[in-house]
């Protein structure tokens, strides 16, 4: 068999993004403040990435893509051609003219007619105000001077209309006389409205509704209009001073025939002023030339650009992401782009469909399933930074030592040893893709049989949660080492026992799902580990035999204990603080109880504490940096059953 690769042009199918990759991505947003949410608008914005190492682009990566195209836009073009363009064609128009006056005219007639022409301005805008009044010679100055007319009225009449195309091809005196009276008729509604009075739109409507398709009410006719608009004043906004001014006076002069339409034109423009924004001057470097109608054609998409850029910005739920128009987005951005936003709209769908989150009304919520999946993310990161075999002498070659093969089989984890269940995994391939042949395995098909452990263990993981550990980000890697080791024991060691406690100014007991709730509240203050080791103590104690420990987390020394069940504070520590937090360490130890502590920060005070409760308890204390606090708890964990078993 054989394969070929090539470059990805964007046309080959891309394999989707899965709920388990898109929860991956938001595991350490929910770990830090569990707001799904959150989570999810930081997932629009940021993308994710696939287990395969794929990027599924975000809502910065499409803002970063219309930012590029903008700028290649502006640095491609040359704005103020467009007026030399009008230039060039109305030279043209004077040369035929002179053309023709040398092959039909003689005498004195010709040299009249060649003075008029001498006479005529230098700019167009007074060339195009006296050749309206000019009687031409030649048909075909004329044809050329009246087909240039045409459009520019049209670019001019353009940002006022939406429904006019098959009117602009061709404007007669006719259309021109029906424009301004619709421009009458919408000049006295709003009118009638800055008066305080209701316009009837409806009438309106009736008379005018096929030059305006698809508007239902005022607001939205004005809205309309006022966005035309801004086209032109950006194109101004965006001419150098002189340029502006040529363009302006050439707009007068297009409809000195008709001063009724100019008159009508200029009222509505005061109308809108008040509903049009500072206009945005675009800084074009270009130098391709391009003519007026083109220039105008430009800032109608530069706008859009504009329009689709701050939706991006402002998308923060999955409700925003549906407002944005995919035709719209493939029109300025391409295809991928598409089809980049439609797979951000189904990211929610996907998590709910998998049953990673469900709704309570307007509160997105994740579930039990969520969470161990979380867990397992978490015990893999911890995997990740570790190397094969340092990993493999831990768990491969010394699972379930002192124990038999049981009934009982579960997924295959990195880990296991690889004691496969042939039925059932071929049952889970079966299951997977269907009936049929060949079955193909997967890695996910895999059953393994488990094995009995000659050991049990029973664990309470003591997580400091004082200021300092919040404030400096110490809990978050905390809170990912309980779930990591949750994890660890769910899938290897199912018969140990996990509890978590958390203490600051007194001490709690938290499940596994409660930890992504943990943040910070009032009673996070101080550092009361006397109160944790007597909640542990407690909890440990109604485990029957086995191993018992607490792994303690924590960034500083004892500033609280308890005296008659109430807190008492104090810091620096003091020495009855210490006094009392000791008595409870040898509690731990006469009930058979290790404490092993990993310690965030190094200071003197914590340091001393430590080695005089090691030497009391016999535990060990380690210094781990919040990156590697996972890997010394998970394989210090594995270590402790590795010697118990054997």
């Amino acid at each position: 068999m054989r394969f070929r690769y090539s470059r990805w042009d964007g046309s080959q199918n891309v394999p989707d993004l899965d709920a388990d990759d898109l929860l991956s991505a938001m595991s350490d947003d929910l770990l830090a403040d569990n707001d799904p949410w959150r989570a999810l608008r930081r997932l629009f914005q940021q993308g994710a990435t696939t287990r395969e190492g794929q990027r599924a682009p975000g809502l910065q990566d499409l803002l970063k893509q219309l930012r590029q195209r903008r700028q290649r836009e502006l640095e491609r073009h040359d704005l103020g051609s467009a007026l030399e363009d009008v230039k060039r064609k109305l030279d043209e128009v004077l040369q035929k003219e002179r053309e023709g006056i040398e092959r039909q005219l003689a005498g004195t007639a010709a040299e009249a007619k060649r003075g008029e022409l001498d006479r005529l301005p230098e700019d167009p805008a007074g060339r195009i105000r006296e050749l309206q009044k000019y009687d031409f010679v030649s048909p075909d100055a004329r044809r050329l001077f009246d087909e240039l007319l045409e459009a520019l009225r049209q670019q001019m009449l353009k940002p006022f209309m939406q429904g006019m195309q098959k009117t602009l091809q061709g404007l007669t005196p006719q259309d021109l006389a029906r424009m301004r009276e619709m421009l009458q008729d919408l000049n006295r509604m709003l009118h009638e409205r800055a008066e305080g009075r209701e316009p009837d739109f409806d009438a309106f409507k009736d008379k005018w509704g096929d030059m305006f398709p698809g508007v239902e009410s005022l607001d939205e006719l004005l809205e309309h209009l006022a966005r035309q608009a801004a086209q032109m004043q950006s194109l101004l906004a965006s001419l150098s001073p002189e340029q502006r001014g040529q363009l302006q006076e050439m707009m007068q002069a297009l409809f000195m025939q008709d001063e009724r339409l100019e008159a009508a034109m200029r009222q509505l423009a005061m109308h809108l002023e008040d509903l049009l924004p500072d206009p945005r001057r675009y800084d074009f470097r270009g130098d391709e030339e391009m003519t007026l109608q083109e220039a105008m054609r430009l800032m109608e998409e530069l706008q859009q650009m504009d329009r689709l850029e701050r939706q991006l910005r402002g998308a923060q739920a999955p409700d925003d992401l549906e407002r944005i128009d995919p035709d719209q987005v493939e029109r300025l951005l391409g295809e991928e782009a598409r089809r980049d936003l439609e797979q951000l709209r189904e990211l929610t769908k996907k998590l709910e469909e998998a049953g990673y989150l469900e709704r309570r009304g307007d509160k997105l919520e994740l579930t039990a399933r969520a969470i161990r999946k979380i867990a397992d993310k978490a015990l893999r990161d911890v995997f990740a930074h570790l190397k094969r075999d340092r990993f493999g002498r831990h768990v491969v070659e010394r699972r379930g030592a002192g124990g038999d093969r049981t009934d009982e089989t579960k997924r295959y984890e990195f880990g296991d040893p690889f004691l496969l269940d042939l039925k059932e995994t071929l049952m889970n391939a079966l299951e997977r893709q269907g009936p049929g042949t060949p079955v193909r395995l997967a890695p996910d098909d895999f059953e393994v049989s488990r094995t009995e452990l000659s050991t049990q263990a029973a664990t309470v993981v003591m997580l400091d949660m004082s200021r300092s550990m919040l404030n400096s980000g110490l809990f978050l890697p905390a809170k990912k080492v309980a779930l990591a080791l949750s994890a660890l024991i769910r899938g290897q060691f199912p018969r140990d026992s996990l509890h978590v406690v958390g203490f600051s100014l007194y001490a709690r007991r938290f499940t596994v799902e409660q930890l992504l709730e943990l943040t910070w509240s009032d009673w996070n203050v101080g550092t009361n580990m006397h109160a944790g080791f007597m909640l542990s103590r407690q909890l440990l104690g109604r485990q029957k035999g086995g191993n018992k420990q607490i792994i303690m987390v924590t960034d500083g020394e004892p500033t609280a204990h308890l005296e008659d069940g109430e807190a008492e504070f104090g810091y620096p520590p003091t020495r009855r603080t210490i006094e009392e937090t000791l008595k409870e360490v040898q509690r731990c130890t006469r009930d058979g109880i290790t404490i092993n502590t990993f310690m965030l920060e190094q200071s003197p005070w914590l340091n001393a504490f430590v080695e005089r409760m090691a030497k009391i308890n016999r535990g060990r204390a380690f210094f781990a940096t919040p990156e590697r606090l996972g890997e010394y708890v998970v394989v210090d964990y594995v270590r402790n059953k590795r010697r118990a078993a054997s």
